[in-house]
């Protein structure tokens, strides 16, 4: 099938996704870059370049324009591009007002061409499996979205925080965009598409930075068939969360957490997956197949951004409930808030906001974030987490991050300025036939490390709580959707003497028909590059590092040394692992930065037929253990086994 044209307009911000995009395509055969649009395009693109969207499209036959410019010019591009004679991918909002979402309307009936909107998680499987997974009517819907921005997403561009710019419509607030795939998701799983489909908005808009739009909102919406959705989000978190539908039925409630397509029911999450806007765009461009977005699938969430438009600027927050950080604002306690507020349908002011965040002697009105935790007896000692926010250059993946030790001292980093691509404790392998599940650059023989476009991720199928831990399913994807492998994890904690150990095991098993092919970068010809298998990142500010196993001490000696178990510590920690299934070489790290993990494929490449299972048990102490001390602690461990 011949490769679609395609234009991009807007590349030096999000639209750089939407580049990446086209050329990830463009290697499978479906589509080809014509050109660039751009008032300050960069150099080496290969590309023509301009800043008339509509010339460009005429001179380079493109067939299909990508829109991720700033949102007060979306209208007019789009309806320029499609009467250019090119379908379109529009970014999120498609519009700020029902009026320009009309004329691009008008020019999608006129051309007869598509207009698709970059609403990705409506792409999501999950979307439609939420309106049934109930076995009953969903007859409401909170929303809750808490993140965090530092005071440089605000002045990121001239629109950013805007209502208006030079007296057009802007409408950059936390509604609108950076929670609009939340607010889009509500619509979509409720079939509130439509501009009528909305009986009755409730807004509250507050402020706590110094910016013209909203960065801490309520809404509470009346569809006309009487279902209720009621939204609060926050930019103005102390952390990140992923944020998530609160479905309710009569009987029964769910959670949709709309960044990872997982649908959590009675402790139970399952994972679905996600179509490609833009391949789905070129597949009905090729074939006539329906959309998922179109634009007309948008009118409800337009009707709410038109509403926003006209309402009362934000109220400002006082700044005696506001925490002023060297980087950002916090709303102390407003996470809590924000979850009650979807489980109880109500408002911020209904929950006495902003007088309401927990103080010294007084209960909060809010309630805990769902999270996975692992806890050693009664103790929270782990975070399970899988993030919605990364890039596909970070191979994506669930990991534990923050492991703290009994004494609350944390054990593990996530993304480091040296390695951006490491997270916590996780599996990673930078090689299962050729796609790269480790992150960052791939090491490619005679040229060295390269950032290619080969980089996969780990998605969730089911997540379910065990005895102790969880359970995880998992398949391992590559760029183009191929599940090359499926993954069965196990992950407890249990206490011991003093400390407390995490068991992890974990079989791999290859879906393509053919035995998997798993290579470090050592396989390559990169000296002592062997890692790849579960690995461990510590915190690189960690005083008094050493590293030992029963038979040598430092960094030199036991990198690459086979032994059962290995020490790392710190002055304030200690981190002890013991192979428990398998028996690899150590990959250590400790001057560059503190990482430890068994090698699967140290400087051969490891084949594996069917399938490949490996364990370990890592004991988690605070203070340096001596090496009498360390195997005192495992002769303990071994006693008392895993659970």
């Amino acid at each position: 099938m011949r490769p679609v044209r395609v234009v991009v307009a807007g590349v030096n911000g999000y639209g750089r996704n939407h580049l990446e995009n086209v050329r990830r395509l463009a290697a499978a055969g479906r589509a080809e870059l014509a050109g660039v649009c751009d008032i300050a395009p960069p150099s080496g693109l290969g590309v023509p370049t301009s800043a008339d969207l509509a010339s460009l499209i005429r001179e380079t036959g493109a067939e299909a324009a990508v829109i991720a410019t700033p949102i007060h010019t979306h209208a007019p591009l789009a309806v320029a591009a499609l009467r250019a004679g090119a379908h379109v991918l529009l970014e999120k909002p498609p519009a700020p007002s029902v009026e320009e979402f009309r004329a691009i309307s008008a020019a999608v009936a006129e051309t007869g061409l598509a207009c698709q909107v970059g609403f990705q998680s409506l792409g999501s499987d999950a979307v439609p499996a939420a309106r049934d997974v109930l076995g009953e009517p969903v007859r409401a819907i909170g929303v809750a979205g808490a993140w965090t921005r530092p005071f440089g997403y605000y002045t990121r561009s001239a629109w950013a925080g805007r209502r208006r710019l030079d007296g057009v419509d802007v409408m950059d607030g936390a509604l609108t965009n950076p929670f609009a795939h939340a607010v889009a998701s509500a619509l979509a799983v409720a079939g509130a598409d439509t501009v009528d489909s909305i009986a009755e908005i409730e807004l509250e808009l507050y402020r706590a930075n110094a910016i013209e739009s909203d960065d801490t909102s309520s809404a509470r919406l009346r569809l006309t068939d009487g279902t209720v959705i009621a939204i609060t989000v926050s930019l103005c978190s102390g952390r990140r969360t992923e944020p998530y539908l609160h479905l309710h039925g009569e009987t029964r409630s769910a959670r949709l957490f709309y960044t990872l397509d997982e649908i959590e029911v009675g402790g139970v999450r399952t994972g679905f997956g996600r179509t490609d806007l833009l391949g789905d765009l070129l597949a009905h461009i090729r074939d006539g197949s329906p959309l998922l977005v179109p634009l007309a699938r948008t009118g409800g969430f337009t009707r709410l951004l038109d509403a926003i438009r006209l309402a009362p600027e934000p109220r400002p927050i006082e700044a005696r409930f506001v925490r002023t950080e060297p980087s950002r604002l916090v709303l102390p306690g407003i996470e809590g808030l924000a979850v009650r507020a979807a489980h109880d349908l109500k408002t911020l002011s209904e929950l006495g906001f902003p007088h309401s965040p927990p103080t010294k002697g007084r209960a909060p009105l809010g309630q805990p974030w769902p999270e996975t935790v692992l806890r050693a007896g009664a103790q929270k000692v782990a975070d399970y987490i899988q993030r919605g926010d990364l890039q596909a250059t970070d191979a994506p993946r669930p990991h534990l991050h923050p492991v703290r030790t009994l004494g609350g001292t944390v054990v593990t980093e996530t993304q480091p300025d040296d390695h951006v691509h490491h997270f916590g404790a996780s599996v990673a392998i930078s090689d299962v036939d050729g796609v790269n599940f480790w992150g960052g650059s791939t090491y490619v023989p005679g040229e060295g490390p390269k950032v290619l476009p080969n980089h996969g991720r780990q998605r969730r199928r089911t997540l379910r709580p065990i005895d102790g831990g969880y359970a995880d399913t998992l398949e391992w994807v590559g760029p183009d959707g191929t599940v090359l492998a499926g993954e069965e994890r196990s992950l407890t904690a249990r206490a011991v003497a003093g400390a407390w150990a995490l068991d992890f095991a974990f079989t791999l098993t290859g879906r393509t028909g053919k035995p998997l092919v798993l290579q470090s970068s050592a396989c390559k010809g990169r000296t002592g590059a062997g890692y790849g298998g579960f690995f461990w990142r510590a915190p690189k500010d960690s005083t008094g590092l050493a590293v030992f196993t029963g038979e040598a001490s430092g960094e030199e000696a036991v990198h690459g040394s086979v032994t059962p178990w290995l020490a790392l510590t710190s002055d304030a920690w200690s981190l002890v692992f013991v192979q428990t299934t398998g028996l690899d070489p150590w990959f250590v790290r400790v001057a560059q930065y503190p990482g430890v993990g068994p090698a699967l494929a140290w400087d051969k490449p490891l084949t594996v037929p069917h399938h490949l299972t490996r364990a370990i048990t890592v004991i988690v102490a605070d203070g340096p253990l001596t090496p009498d001390q360390t195997a005192d602690t495992i002769s303990s461990l071994t006693a008392d086994g895993p659970r």
